[in-house]
């Protein structure tokens, strides 16, 4: 018989079953059933990426199935081993075009959508799709009608470099440019828009990639000018096609190392840029051919961890970017833990970051983030909650730079586009390229950043001066002339700079009528006579340059005051000397700065001169600043090690496959005697690891061949002396010293002291050897002594802790402490 107890229990199993089942049908009744797809190959490296994303799509509770939809030729299928890494669809490949033979892998996210659509039983029975790339993380549920997706308006994030919207690609692809929206990464659509726009997705791709003669950086967007986001533009095109118009948000998705908006929790993370935290680093590009889903108990490097994220960074809204970065690896890194325990691998050995991975603030700190749903745990910030405000969208910035048609400038173009994708930088960046029509036909360097291409005034068309540096405001003239921008702010930079985080006019307090810069306080030409000559407003002229930051408004007034005041000083021979402009060449090199702030000063521009935002390498930082920008246009040095880009003026190192600018010392073998030099030296380091690191990168995109790699895919160090016409050969391993001009030597100069090091050695060797075996013979002679030696012997022994018994205390010692401090972690 039931007593009252057990009565209570059933209604309560029944209660739940009720609530459980209630939810169930909230996603899973028709009008509300929501599918996932992710597309991949049948590679290494997107099952790594599988994984993670398979492991955060259940930790993120996201609604619904999903599937893989999985691209191979038959030859890869045969030899493909992992299957089971997540729900399949497999689809025919189209990487190798059946009619045309064009190489193309992108195609087979609209061909496997397509494919899906047409033989998967499940899309019949799907009101909603979330599309994803297979390198993302999802942080909480996508749910399409919660982000505002509408039949007809889909959702999606902001593609922004997607230029050929708004210019002849899209007149010539599109019957609808003006639906033509910047958009990827995230989609959320109905199923029917998906049915109706999934083929046009696929003709508009192919159209795209056919059309070779608009895929150039000025047209596209992309960096490499070889049609490689063709897919994106398909996307695009296709949609404006179908009359889909999309709910664009740009808070939805992050990439690991931007700055999120205070208040902003994105769900879904796309690592598709490299990112770092301090000195730890990634790139999904260094693990393209990594087999670590195959490799038990092997993860990525881990990050730093929350409590040294903590005491990193001061600036709140860059800490909450650190944590974010961290957070992304750290939940790939547990996927990829899951996954080997499922495939029976040994339980791994214990560490710190394991213990982190498994511990209560490591779940705790990746629960699921829900958008903006109360009723589902929302995470809004509490001062967000306070206000009734609707939140203002920051303004849109723009970033460029000057250059030139020259290897000097090209692998300083790499370092800086290196580092403005690590620094989180919003908006879009152009590089305007002054060029002659002859050096543009021999250039090589179209493929390294988004560009603008402007004729050269390196050689005056007039006076006939040849002056360079005029190039950098005539470039934004013709830039302002030539170019719609629907950006508010511009930022304006040097290309021997390396950006360390954001530059934002809200953080700085830029707005209209006062640009923000940086501190040149060796044009003391704003404080004498050559002002005067040259301003009616003498008074306004600010010492300033390097860094700018002005609202579009005011550039397009001053940019043709920038170039004519700079023509102006620069014809000024008579005020040439030292004492009048702070030139210590006394050769007008240093026209093109006066030309900006006596322009700046005939408007009446008065700039909020920060000197937060930059640093020279080598000089001393101020406490508690983190500088924003390195600016390494002077000489610096680390004990004997020094760099000067002055002495890579003639060396073509980005076309020399490999090469490398000497490394700077390690800095953990620094001095900490001194805490300020200390501090200096780090910069330095960081600024010259930096430069070669992007390097290295801009060879792996080039497909450099790797038996050009010395030791370990180790890159060579390049020297000053390369020919302009080695074409892809390794230099000879040659550090430069200041000044060298000398041709006088083609072999390594480090080859005596090799030589005499490995003589040194062998020598060594043979030493130990004769003494070894002289050891061994007193020992051997000791032993036919009596035996009551060997009972002492044996007695002190047991009175004696050995080296090996220390070592095992001290290693437990060590692990005792070690799982102190991860538990005040945890």
């Amino acid at each position: 018989m039931a007593t009252p107890m057990m009565a209570a229990v059933v209604t309560a199993v029944l209660v739940v079953g009720l609530v459980m089942a209630a939810e169930a049908v909230e996603v899973g009744e028709v009008g509300w059933r929501i599918h996932t797809l992710f597309s991949v190959e049948c590679q290494d490296y997107f099952d790594w990426q599988t994984v993670g994303l398979m492991h955060s799509f259940r930790k993120a509770r996201q609604p619904g199935p999903i599937t893989r939809l999985l691209s191979c030729t038959p030859e890869e299928r045969a030899r493909y081993r992992g299957m089971g890494l997540a729900p399949t669809l497999e689809v025919p490949s189209m990487s190798r075009h059946p009619q045309t033979g064009d190489w193309y892998p992108a195609i087979n996210k609209p061909a496997g959508v397509v494919h899906w659509l047409k033989n998967s039983k499940e899309a019949e029975n799907v009101d909603w799709v979330v599309i994803l790339d297979a390198d993302m993380i999802i942080r909480g549920p996508i749910i399409p009608w919660e982000l505002g997706v509408e039949k007809g308006k889909p959702v999606a994030a902001y593609y922004g470099y997607l230029v050929g919207c708004d210019n002849i690609l899209a007149q010539l692809h599109t019957k609808h440019p003006e639906l033509c929206d910047k958009v990827g990464g995230l989609l959320a659509m109905h199923i029917d828009d998906l049915k109706a726009l999934a083929p046009m997705w696929l003709s508009k791709t192919e159209e795209v990639r056919e059309d070779r003669a608009h895929w150039g950086t000025n047209i596209t967007g992309d960096i490499y000018g070889q049609g490689w986001i063709s897919e994106m533009y398909g996307y695009s095109f296709g949609a404006a096609e179908v009359g889909l118009h999309h709910k664009i948000n740009d808070d939805l998705m992050i990439y690991p190392g931007y700055i999120p908006r205070p208040g902003v929790e994105p769900i879904l993370f796309h690592y598709g840029l490299p990112f770092k935290v301090g000195n730890w680093s990634f790139s999904k590009l260094e693990h393209h051919e990594d087999g670590i889903v195959y490799e038990c108990n092997r993860l990525f490097p881990p990050p730093p961890f929350p409590r040294e994220v903590q005491m990193m960074e001061a600036d709140p809204n860059v800490r909450q970017s650190l944590f974010l970065s961290i957070e992304c690896i750290n939940t790939l890194n547990e996927g990829l833990l899951f996954h080997h325990a499922s495939m029976g691998c040994p339980k791994p050995q214990w560490s710190r970051y394991l213990s982190f991975l498994k511990s209560q603030k490591f779940s705790e700190l990746t629960k699921p983030k829900y958008w903006n749903h109360p009723e589902l745990g929302s995470q809004i910030s509490k001062e967000t909650q306070r206000s009734d405000e609707p939140v203002e969208p920051n303004p849109k910035i723009h970033t460029l730079f000057s250059t030139e048609c020259s290897p000097y400038f090209d692998w300083q173009t790499v370092g800086l586009m290196h580092s403005f994708y690590l620094s989180g930088q919003p908006g879009n960046i152009t590089r305007l390229l002054s060029c002659t029509e002859k050096d543009l036909e021999q250039y090589k360097g179209r493929d390294l950043a988004p560009t603008h291409y402007v004729p050269s005034m390196s050689r005056h068309p007039l006076t006939g001066d040849w002056y360079p540096a005029i190039n950098k405001p005539a470039a934004v003239v013709h830039w302002l002339n030539h170019v719609e921008t629907d950006a508010e702010f511009i930022v304006i930079l040097d290309a021997d700079m390396i950006l360390r985080g954001p530059i934002t006019p809200w953080e700085y307090g830029a707005k209209l009528g006062h640009p923000v810069s940086t501190p040149y306080d060796y044009l003391i030409g704003c404080d004498n006579e050559l002002a005067k000559l040259h301003t009616r407003n003498p008074t306004a002229c600010d010492k300033v340059g390097g860094v700018i930051i002005m609202h579009v408004e005011d550039l397009r007034k001053f940019a043709i005051l920038w170039l004519l005041k700079t023509e102006e000083v620069r014809a000024d021979k008579a005020h040439y000397a030292t004492k009048f402009t702070g030139d210590i060449y006394e050769s007008g090199w240093i026209s093109e700065m006066y030309g900006y702030s006596f322009g700046a000063a005939e408007l009446n521009l008065r700039h909020i001169i920060r000197k937060d935002i930059l640093i020279y390498p080598g000089y001393v930082p101020e406490p508690g600043i983190n500088y924003r920008v390195f600016h390494y246009g002077l000489k610096f040095s680390v004990g004997n090690w020094s760099f000067d880009k002055a002495d890579w003026r003639n060396t073509d190192v980005v076309n020399t496959c490999w090469a490398k600018f000497p490394e700077p010392p390690n800095a953990s073998s620094l001095s900490s005697e001194d805490e300020d030099i200390l501090k200096r030296d780090k910069l330095s380091i960081e600024c010259a690891e930096t430069l070669n690191k992007a390097l290295v990168l801009h060879y792996k995109r080039r497909n450099c061949p790797t038996s050009n790699v010395i030791g370990n895919q180790k890159p060579a160090i390049v020297s000053n002396e390369i020919s302009l016409k080695t074409d892809g050969v390794l230099p000879n391993i040659r550090t430069p010293a200041h000044g060298d001009t000398s041709n006088s030597s083609s072999q390594p100069e480090s080859n005596n002291g090799n030589t005499r090091i490995r003589i040194w050695m062998v020598g060594l060797w043979a030493v130990s050897v004769i003494g070894f075996l002289a050891v061994m013979s007193m020992i051997l002679s000791n032993r036919k002594g009596d035996g009551s030696r060997v009972k002492a012997n044996n007695r002190y022994k047991k009175a004696y802790v050995g080296p090996s018994d220390n070592a095992t205390s001290c290693q437990l010692h060590n692990k005792h402490l070690l799982e102190a401090e991860m538990a005040s972690e945890a």
